[in-house]
């Protein structure tokens, strides 16, 4: 039998007006090989955890051989990217091939990254090259370790065929699961376009799938953009308290569910800076770290303006007035939760702005900082004051903290223990992720098998890999990413 039979398939999504998408077939690459699979990840969906056990899956998933059970489709979208409106947007390198339930009963897209031309490819070949696919798939199983709503990597193809970008590359496909690819640009392309019919057409099914618990209100529209605008928030904050910037939020890279995804020239923080710029062709800084918040909110409005068909603007005003409120609990909680103060106590906000400030002014690594911070049950405070340039005040912060802890209603061992489980010590920097690149490229795959092994439990001691816990060395602080793939 085959192995697309004993799975639980659909092609929902091609159920929708036809002006949403176009069925586009792969267009199959040279010698495609696996490169990596994720075996937790294939076992929820009852996949081989081996997927060279059954060689319908190569072919199935690069589009060598297009299953009945697939409808490869690339979807049409528009969005504001830097600002500006451009209608002219949609999948130009990625196809939706069918959507597949797991164990528990849960949908999710299948989506091939890298599979060739589309309709909405504009002057794009299609493809996408072992580099940038190395780092989506990295990346979105280090946001999943972090406990950060995301997309995820199921496997990873690369090939012979020559792609050309800064110079010639190989290309690679990335086999990725989401809930849902619906952007923000989808109400957007279909507000613009004044598709009225199909727009609430496309709502109903937004709610239909991924927010059903709307349905019992009395405005379902206006329920479903309050659960967006929360989400979003959600998901901004801990972006915000893990270091980790997104360096492109148009609306067109913005999961109406608030998972993170389309992950390009992204970067985690090495040195505290707030107003750090991962993409380099972000020139005037819209996308920075520190900005994400505001351009959250602006990316929401944008898509309240699309949703206003639908919803008064009463309501769409008084969710958009509550994204600052949730985004700042949802930080607030989490940073308390990294410094181990639960409950709320006077001079608390002082502590955690002057603490920002002291990491800013000493260029100190926000990683290692907060891990230190975990470890003063095991470590003494030297390690944490050696951080810094201005041992002075950071000797006095760090005695000021002490003092707060002590306020705290357990034991130091026991509070640490908790600070460990939430700051992690290993994230993805930059400088690793193109380490495993640059060996990728070479054919040796085990610095890429490592990562992805790290970064699922970002949170261990991992004492075996303890060198990927180190300070980045110099060459590998803020290096520029460019947008291409």
């Amino acid at each position: 039998m085959s192995i697309w039979n004993s799975l639980s398939l659909s092609t929902r999504y091609s159920e929708l007006p036809p002006l949403l998408f176009t069925h586009v077939p792969p267009q199959p690459l040279n010698n495609v090989h696996w490169i990596m699979w994720n075996e937790k990840l294939a076992k929820r969906f009852n996949l081989p955890l081996d997927p060279a056990a059954d060689t319908e899956l190569l072919s199935g998933f690069s589009g060598e051989v297009v299953p009945s059970q697939f409808s490869p489709l690339a979807m049409k979208y528009a969005g504001h990217q830097f600002g500006s409106y451009n209608p002219d947007l949609g999948d130009g390198r990625g196809l939706l091939l069918a959507e597949i339930k797991d164990k528990a009963g849960a949908s999710f897209d299948i989506h091939l990254k890298g599979a060739g031309r589309t309709p909405y490819s504009r002057s794009g070949d299609g493809r996408a090259v072992l580099r940038s696919t190395i780092r989506e798939y990295l990346c979105s199983e280090a946001m999943f370790g972090l406990g950060i709503p995301t997309t995820r990597a199921l496997g990873m193809m690369g090939s012979d065929t020559p792609v050309y970008r800064e110079g010639y590359e190989t290309g690679a496909l990335l086999l990725r699961v989401a809930e849902t690819h619906v952007r923000f640009g989808h109400f957007e392309h279909l507000f613009y376009s004044n598709l009225l019919g199909e727009h609430k057409l496309l709502a109903d099914k937004v709610i239909e799938w991924h927010f059903p618990d709307c349905l019992d209100n009395d405005n379902p529209y206006a329920a479903m953009f309050n659960e967006i605008v929360d989400r979003t928030a959600k998901m901004i904050a801990h972006w915000q308290a893990v270091g980790f910037a997104h360096g492109v939020m148009n609306t067109d890279n913005m999961s109406i569910i608030g998972q993170t995804f389309d992950y390009g020239p992204f970067g985690f923080l090495d040195d505290y800076e707030p107003g750090y710029i991962c993409n380099h062709s972000d020139y005037q800084g819209r996308y920075a770290f520190n900005q994400q918040p505001r351009i959250g909110l602006w990316n929401l409005s944008a898509l309240a303006h699309a949703l206003s068909p639908l919803i008064d603007k009463v309501d769409l005003d008084q969710a958009l007035e509550q994204y600052e409120v949730q985004l700042h609990g949802y930080f607030s909680q989490l940073m308390r939760q990294k410094l181990g103060l639960i409950t709320k106590q006077d001079g608390d906000s002082r502590l955690f702005e002057s603490m920002f400030e002291l990491l800013s002014q000493n260029s100190v690594d926000y990683t290692r900082f907060l891990r230190e911070l975990s470890n003063v049950d095991t470590h003494n405070e030297k390690a944490i004051i050696d951080l810094f340039i201005d041992r002075d005040t950071a000797k006095l912060w760090v005695s000021l903290y002490v003092t707060r802890c002590e306020k705290e209603h357990e034991t130091m061992a026991s509070r640490c223990k908790k600070m460990r489980e939430v700051n992690p010590k290993y994230i993805l920097r930059n400088y690793l992720a193109q380490q495993a690149i640059d060996k990728a490229q070479e054919g040796d795959y085990s610095e890429l098998e490592a990562l992805s092994l790290l970064l699922r439990s970002p949170f261990d001691e991992h004492i075996e890999f303890e060198h990927y816990a180190n300070l980045p060395p110099s060459w590998g602080k803020k290096m520029e990413i460019s947008c291409s793939s």
